[in-house]
């Protein structure tokens, strides 16, 4: 390495200031997700009724037809909700499930017992059998019937079919169970034959998953209209909320959060509301359920008022906590800072408490955004496969916050770093992988995670980078990287757009691929010019 004479903070007080504000982000963001959070107390810390789905363990999904849940612990599931909830609703007669009503009579419990349907006819046929037979033996333990969840959403069956099997199934169970179908609320409105085929209705109503989400402020207001619409669409008739909840874990949707004291407030706030009319209606769900991440994206797996280990996730009553190891970002804030000094220092020709300070400040900051990134590895990592792609994307992050912070200070102490080649060849790699993600998010953007720790550390390093590096001679960057540079904040911003703008997480989204790109554009118009102006000093 060389020296070069200090630079003077007048020309460098915005790197600190970077510096300074990706600490203190990362800082504030871990002690804020560890603040209680006042909610509105529940009436009661008992719910009518709760869907039940047995499948919690890693591997288990009802995707697997050969998979029975033993009797032994459908019986020490119901025992531990008999606690908390009067009712459970089922979704199949498959997995032993069908022993459902046989148990929760031990406790006391009613059961919405569903029947699934499919497009395939001889599964339909097994389903239902079991299903009448289920109810034949025992008529006393059934609220009602449920004859097909969501077919019309998922446009497995034509009404015409639907209300077919609800006349098969009425025609043979006991009269005093009633049958009911169960789907969105707007395919109700959409398809208003369906209720000539059932006792009464029911309805969906997911303010997260709405076309128009709605955010957790509003969303039980959002419940109550349309609970109202579909009444009076169907006067007269008996109408049900089949499903409502919020998820407490993975993207946001617009300016809808899924958060655990978002979760809290929604139950919270929908059992006040459901408290002060008369309103049947069900909870989604008991228990997180893993294997929905891989149809629903990581959001998919955290509607449950119990997590996998069958224990509460909040209580009822009083303050709630989103974060309640909030510290453990902060030791890896320090971690980071201590990293950093060290491999920083490693072989250094630079002087000075400057130095020292940067490294402390970069490592501090890349340390809280990784532990960032963990936390959400542990929500969206299904299997060792998309541990170690997480786990290696995240070490090659750290590589190259390393490298980088290596040459940022050198830059800010007035030393020059040899390797400047190295890290060109690095950031064409992770804007080729910001790039592939950023297709994902335009064309297939509904269920993925915004990998904000894990890119902050690149995007922001090479910023910082950049702005250093302004006034010396610039190298053209790499065609590919121009070719990028183009591409990563337009594909950001359609993303930014399909929101509505009301996604903060688009928005940081943007930011990092902007942070990226712009010093290649500006790198590339200053060395177009330096080339221009040097062709026309040959000319003359």
């Amino acid at each position: 390495m060389t020296s070069m004479p200090l630079p003077s903070f007048r020309t460098l007080w915005p790197a600190w200031l970077v510096l300074l504000l990706s600490a203190a982000a990362g800082a504030s963001w871990w002690w804020a997700v560890g603040r209680p959070v006042s909610l509105p107390d529940a009436p009661t810390s008992r719910i009518a009724c709760v869907s039940y789905a047995p499948f919690r363990e890693p591997g288990e999904t009802p995707f697997d037809l050969k998979a029975v849940i033993s009797p032994e612990r459908i019986d020490a599931d119901l025992k531990t909700l008999s606690q908390r909830f009067d009712c459970i609703r089922t979704y199949s007669q498959s997995h032993g499930l069908d022993k459902v009503p046989e148990i929760a009579a031990r406790y006391r419990m009613k059961v919405l017992m569903g029947i699934w349907l499919s497009r395939n006819a001889a599964d339909n046929a097994r389903e239902i059998d079991m299903g009448i037979a289920t109810a034949k033996a025992h008529p006393e333990v059934l609220r009602g019937v449920v004859v097909g969840n969501e077919v019309l959403l998922r446009g497995e069956l034509s009404p015409k079919a639907l209300m077919a099997y609800a006349h098969e199934v009425r025609a043979q169970i006991p009269d005093s169970v009633p049958i009911t179908y169960a789907d969105v609320w707007e395919f109700w409105l959409r398809y208003p034959q369906m209720a000539k085929a059932v006792d009464f209705l029911t309805i969906h109503i997911l303010p997260y998953w709405e076309d128009q989400p709605v955010p957790p402020e509003h969303a039980v207001r959002h419940v109550a209209d349309v609970y109202r619409q579909v009444k009076e669409a169907f006067a007269g008739r008996q109408v049900m909320i089949g499903e409502t909840g919020w998820p407490s874990a993975g993207r946001p949707r617009r300016d809808a959060r899924a958060s655990l004291v978002n979760e809290a407030r929604y139950l919270r706030e929908f059992l006040i509301y459901a408290n002060s009319v008369d309103m049947p209606y069900n909870v989604i769900e008991t228990f997180d359920q893993p294997w929905k991440r891989a149809q629903e994206g990581t959001v998919g797996g955290y509607w449950g008022i119990y997590d996998v280990h069958a224990q509460p996730k909040f209580a009822m009553k009083g303050p709630v906590v989103e974060e309640a190891h909030w510290y453990r970002g902060m030791y890896a804030g320090a971690a980071g800072a201590l990293l950093f000094a060290l491999v920083v220092a490693w072989r250094r020709a630079w002087r000075g408490a400057g130095g020292w300070l940067a490294s402390l400040l970069a490592g501090f900051a890349a340390g809280t955004a990784l532990a960032w990134q963990y936390r959400q590895m542990i929500y969206a990592c299904r299997d060792v496969l998309e541990w170690t792609i997480s786990g290696t994307a995240c070490v090659l992050a750290l590589v190259t916050a390393l490298m980088l912070a290596r040459r940022i200070v050198a830059r800010l102490t007035g030393s020059v770093s040899p390797n400047g080649w190295r890290l060109r060849w690095w950031r064409a790699g992770w804007m080729f992988v910001l790039a592939l993600l950023g297709l994902l998010l335009v064309f297939d953007g509904r269920y993925r995670d915004f990998p904000l720790g894990l890119f902050a550390l690149p995007c922001v390093g090479y910023a910082l980078l950049g702005w250093l590096d302004r006034r010396h001679r610039v190298a053209m960057p790499l065609i590919e990287e121009r070719f990028l540079a183009f591409w990563l904040p337009s594909l950001a911003a359609v993303v930014v757009a399909q929101e509505l703008g009301l996604n903060p997480s688009t928005w940081l989204w943007l930011l990092l691929n902007l942070a990226i790109a712009a010093p290649v554009l500006i790198g590339w118009y200053l060395a177009a010019r330096l080339q221009s102006d040097q062709a026309q000093a040959a000319y003359q």
